[in-house]
């Protein structure tokens, strides 16, 4: 390079948004070390796992950065005429964590790591400014992290949600369906009762057969064999005493029994009797249909009750004191789907009177899905995973172990760097622990890992909230 382009490079530097405020002296040594490069559009300036060895001073075009987190590349920075990228001092940089490509003709100043000790000892204002730039860069990449992540796991709570509330969704269109055929028999029915002009006496016996119906069913209790037996005493009975088939099921599915029945019979007989039944089963019919959707939508509501409370939607702005137990309660709430599919056990134990963490809900919240959800990753089907929750010497304890094969040891230490993931390409992202540890850290606690072949446990401790603020919920 001559004289003249070397003076007026470092003109240009001296222009430079980023560095232009370092003394002359310290830019001329920028040059001195430095190559400049022009890269076409389209061009890499650094891809994804390979090593990045230099430092580029951006003097004309445009450069962004991709990174592929699970769902596709998408971009994450850009870089313009007045920025600077790549290896920065003190920067831990390595290999590049994505892809950053010229979107135009870009020209770049080049300066090697290997000069960059020379520049932190003899250029210490440039290496401020420098460093300025490493840590405002690193601040990008943490939300940018951060968000990805919540996003991925957004997803599958989107999809575990959708699925834990299509089951009693359906379950409430089927038994409305069902609810107003049995409505229009139960109208029918209590036509013909009207007409049948009972006595007192009857009265009574036909509100007894009906209470008797109306009674808890016992699906859970008796067994298949048992249920079967029911049913055949139960079409005998009719049968014997004709009565209409048609209130079988309905009389089957109920408490009442054979004796019951034959209570009735003893003051009521003939078309009065079947019309009691039909009117007594029709009644109990519709009953426990509403039971059902009842049920149903009380599912929905608790399941709508536990997203809000792992989302947290009111979240404060700083740390308050906060309920770890209903924390994770909720958080297996929104993942019991995932835990039903691969039929594993997850079990919960909090201690009574767990005192109160101090920190973010939603941030701990999201730790725990994390945890959780890679616990139930690793099991095997039928496997299991245990929740504790208790203190310890001033801190809430909580111990996420599963049942899974491990980690190997050569990955142990490695599993919280950004980026490292032990599953199939799409199905990691490489962040989920290092989100967790920084968030973790962001609450005032700690997290550790132990594992051996079939027992992993992550040990996240967080300090306990002043006694002013509400120890105990």
């Amino acid at each position: 390079m001559r004289m003249t382009d070397t003076s007026d490079l470092v003109d240009r530097l001296a222009a430079h948004r980023t560095i232009g405020a370092a003394p002359r002296k310290q830019l001329e040594w920028l040059v001195a070390h430095g190559v400049v490069r022009e890269l076409a559009a389209g061009g890499f300036i650094a891809e994804r796992d390979k090593p990045v060895d230099e430092m580029f001073v951006v003097l004309t075009g445009h450069v962004a950065f991709f990174a592929d987190r699970g769902a596709g590349r998408h971009k994450i920075m850009e870089w313009r005429a007045g920025d600077v990228t790549g290896v920065l001092p003190y920067s831990r940089l390595k290999n590049a964590p994505g892809y950053s490509i010229a979107q135009e003709t870009t020209t770049y100043l080049a300066v090697h790591r290997d000069y960059m000790m020379e520049m932190i000892r003899d250029c210490h204002e440039l290496t401020a400014l420098l460093v300025h730039t490493m840590l405002d860069r690193a601040r990008v990449f943490n939300v940018s992290d951060l968000h990805d992540e919540k996003m991925v796991s957004l997803g599958k709570l989107s999809a575990g949600l959708a699925h834990e509330l299509n089951n009693p969704a359906s379950a409430i269109e089927r038994t409305a369906a069902l609810l107003e055929s049995r409505l229009d028999a139960a109208t029918d029915a209590a036509r013909a009762l009207g007409a049948a002009q009972l006595t007192p006496e009857q009265h009574a016996a036909a509100n007894a057969i009906r209470g008797s119906c109306l009674a808890t069913r016992v699906h859970g209790v008796r067994s298949p064999i048992a249920q079967s037996e029911h049913e055949e005493a139960i079409a005998d009975w009719l049968d014997r005493h004709g009565v209409e088939s048609s209130t079988l099921d309905a009389l089957a599915d109920t408490a009442v029994t054979v004796a019951a029945l034959d209570d009735v019979a003893r003051v009521i007989s003939g078309p009065s009797l079947n019309a009691v039944l039909r009117w007594a089963a029709s009644g109990c019919s519709a009953h426990h249909l509403t039971s059902e959707i009842q049920e149903a939508a009380t599912r929905i509501a608790t399941l709508v009750a536990a997203i809000k409370g792992f989302t947290h939607m009111d979240q404060a702005s700083v740390a308050e004191p906060v309920e770890v137990g209903r924390g994770l309660e909720n958080t297996i709430a929104v993942l019991r789907s995932k835990a039903r599919e691969k039929s594993a056990t997850v079990a919960v134990e909090i201690e009574s009177r767990l005192p109160r963490a101090r920190g973010f809900v939603g941030e701990l919240n999201q730790v725990w899905s994390n945890l959780i959800d890679n616990a139930l990753d690793a099991i095997s089907k039928g496997g299991r995973v245990d929740v504790h929750a208790g203190a310890e010497r001033r801190q809430v304890v909580v111990r996420i172990i599963d049942n899974g094969p491990g980690i190997p040891e050569d990955v142990l230490g490695r599993i919280f760097d950004p980026f490292f993931t032990t599953k199939p390409v799409g199905l990691g992202t490489g962040l989920g622990l290092d989100i967790v540890r920084r968030l973790v850290s962001h609450n005032d606690g700690e997290i550790s890992v132990e594992s051996r072949p079939g027992r992993t446990e992550f040990r996240v401790a967080l300090p306990i909230a002043d006694a002013a603020s509400g120890e105990h919920p």
